[in-house]
């Protein structure tokens, strides 16, 4: 079907608004983070949870910072542990602030975003072992958050939808029970993002090469920042990066999966949800047709973005009271 209507009236508009913007693969790291935190804030006020706390973390490269959504004053609440997008070089605490208090509100939970390292400053594997050692952490200070961490689950969007991912299969391997993990658009195969691949690429890289907020030139910039130096290749096919080359899914967590068909991702997502069942997992698996990448950080302007969040927030209620 063509893009969705409600969503090309948007993107037309936030185009016309951006006429002689570079695009951002043309930018800086620091230009495309603040061009992407301006997006993020000119959706309005953000919802009111009860308490929000700025903090951080033990890690293994020094301090993580995360922010902590409280939806109210009650304690033994479940926990998720959220990752945000941006291809492992924009995005940060401020970016997804919205939608981390959606869920904490919606869902009744504790909320624990992860602002881990970005690149080029620090390459892979940098923002995956911080992000792992994030949920470690959540899962051993039940008492210092007040929280359930036996109702506990992780969370991301596109590149968060990646560490969450690779956290799952960490969490499996370290025998840390998740009650769900929610992927959404999440980059699973980094084979093809490469600009350097002489393979064949998956069909929607190719068909969605231009789409909206996410193109195959922008997927190739963030690839080429996180990896830095190290050979293209090697990292392409770690499965910390490609979860989908992992040798083995059996024993994960349940999943909640959400594509978007306007996503040069799209194909990798759908393929990890198939893995997944093809192990034994459980999987809610929904590709919003009409729809791009970003779908949703959209909520406040597009339907679709909202009824994504509305999707996640019962999964994730399903899966705590369970």
């Amino acid at each position: 079907m063509p893009l969705d209507a409600q969503t090309e009236a948007y993107v037309s508009a936030l185009n016309a608004a951006n006429d002689a913007r570079p695009a951002v693969h043309e930018l800086t790291p620091a230009d495309a983070r603040a061009g992407y935190l301006a997006l993020a804030r000119s959706f309005g006020p953000m919802p009111e949870v009860a308490k929000v706390e700025n903090r951080t973390i033990p890690g293994p490269a020094g301090a993580i910072p995360v922010r902590i959504y409280r939806p109210s004053g009650k304690t033994d609440l479940p926990v998720i542990v959220y990752f945000h997008g941006g291809g492992w070089v924009i995005g940060d605490l401020d970016t997804h602030d919205r939608e981390c208090r959606i869920l904490a509100a919606d869902t009744e939970a504790i909320v624990v975003a992860v602002d881990y390292r970005l690149s080029p400053e620090h390459p892979f594997p940098a923002a995956h072992e911080d992000c792992w050692a994030a949920t470690a952490w959540v899962a051993s200070n039940a008492s210092e958050l007040e929280a359930d961490t036996s109702r506990m689950a992780i969370a991301g969007d596109s590149a968060g939808g990646n560490l969450a991912a690779y956290v799952a299969l960490e969490a499996r391997d370290h025998g840390l029970a998740l009650q769900l993990q929610v992927l959404i658009y999440p980059a699973t195969d980094a084979r093809g993002h490469a600009a350097d691949f002489d393979g064949e690429r998956r069909a929607s890289l190719i068909d969605n090469r231009d789409a909206p907020f996410l193109t195959l030139y922008s997927m190739h910039y963030f690839f080429s920042h996180l990896v830095g130096d190290q050979d293209h290749s090697s990292v392409a096919n770690d499965w910390r990066l490609s979860p989908l080359l992992a040798s083995d899914h059996t024993g994960l967590a349940p999943a909640y999966v959400a594509t978007c068909e306007f996503d040069p991702i799209r194909d990798e997502g759908d393929a990890y949800a198939q893995k997944l069942r093809d192990a034994g997992v459980t999987v809610e698996h929904r590709q919003w047709a009409g729809q791009p990448h970003m779908l949703f950080q959209l909520s406040p302007v597009i339907d679709d973005g909202a009824a994504l969040i509305r999707s996640v927030v019962k999964a994730l209620k399903g899966a705590f009271s369970s």
